[in-house]
């Protein structure tokens, strides 16, 4: 696989003057003392800007594990509002939340998580151009959505403008997670895997049901895989959709080739040739 360097909008500089100053370096030294992290893939991580789209189950351990980490912008976005049934697994909520915006209360829980991290808001449901600017502005993109009309919209942007996109789902005591980074000539998109207008039945767990801890594992390895791509360190997980079986606790992969035919990246540019 080829790998794929970080973002051109990350820095790529060792020069720690004005993103990581004494408290910074302390608050990220466990990131820094790993080697393939170490003070520039820090760095990287304190210019890089990550959009979450969806601060339901998924999001918010997501958008946590981001701000925590030091991810300079997190921009979250919702047109929900909290209910006490969220409360069971949405872990940036208290009951004090029942009521408000979902991104509202999650940017505030982020910025008190890490009040050096710039939060963003964005509390009402994406129009096309709304969605378009904001992957536009972002470094990568996580879709922690639970319907295919959206998850498909963003998908399209991220292919527009050639921004990796982390996927996740889970239902039931069943999770999937994957990347696509358009980035790679070779890696397929969300179309690609799920082509959009085939007959897929919807399920969400508001009818189905979710286990609790299900949607912090896979929201923890959503910013899990952000973070590599924005570092640019470890192997590039794009190509492959991991499926969980919670039950029977249990990984599995399956290989996801590049439809050459697929209507909405066949013919984006390749930006690693």
């Amino acid at each position: 696989m080829t790998t794929i360097p970080p973002q051109k909008s990350c820095a790529t500089t060792t020069d720690t003057t004005d993103l990581l100053d004494d408290a910074a370096l302390l608050r990220y030294s466990r990131h820094i003392l790993l080697p393939e992290i170490d003070i520039e893939g820090q760095t990287r991580i304190r210019s890089a800007r990550v959009l979450v789209v969806g601060a339901g189950g998924l999001g918010c351990p997501a958008a946590l594990y981001l701000a925590r980490a030091g991810v300079g912008v997190v921009t979250v976005a919702d047109g929900d509002t909290v209910d006490a049934t969220n409360l069971q697994r949405q872990i940036l909520y208290t009951e004090s939340d029942i009521g408000r915006p979902k991104a509202e209360a999650a940017a505030d829980a982020l910025r008190l998580a890490n009040p050096d991290v710039t939060v963003t808001a964005v509390p009402h449901r994406l129009a096309q151009h709304d969605l378009d600017a904001l992957v536009a502005a972002s470094d990568v993109v996580l879709d922690c959505t639970d319907n295919f009309a959206t998850r498909h919209a963003i998908n399209r942007a991220c292919v527009r403008h050639c921004k990796p996109l982390v996927s996740g789902a889970a239902i039931r005591f069943d999770a999937q997670l994957a990347v696509f980074d358009v980035r790679a000539s070779a890696s397929p998109c969300y179309h690609c895997l799920f082509p959009e207008g085939e007959n897929v039945t919807e399920v969400r767990c508001a009818t189905m049901g979710v286990f609790a801890p299900l949607v912090g594992v896979v929201g923890a390895l959503q910013a899990h895989e952000a973070l590599k791509v924005i570092v640019g360190c470890g192997e590039p997980s794009w190509g492959k959709l991991w499926l969980f079986d919670g039950l029977g606790f249990e990984w599995r992969s399956i290989r996801v080739p590049r439809d050459p035919a697929c209507p909405v990246c066949r013919d984006r540019p390749a930006r690693d040739e």
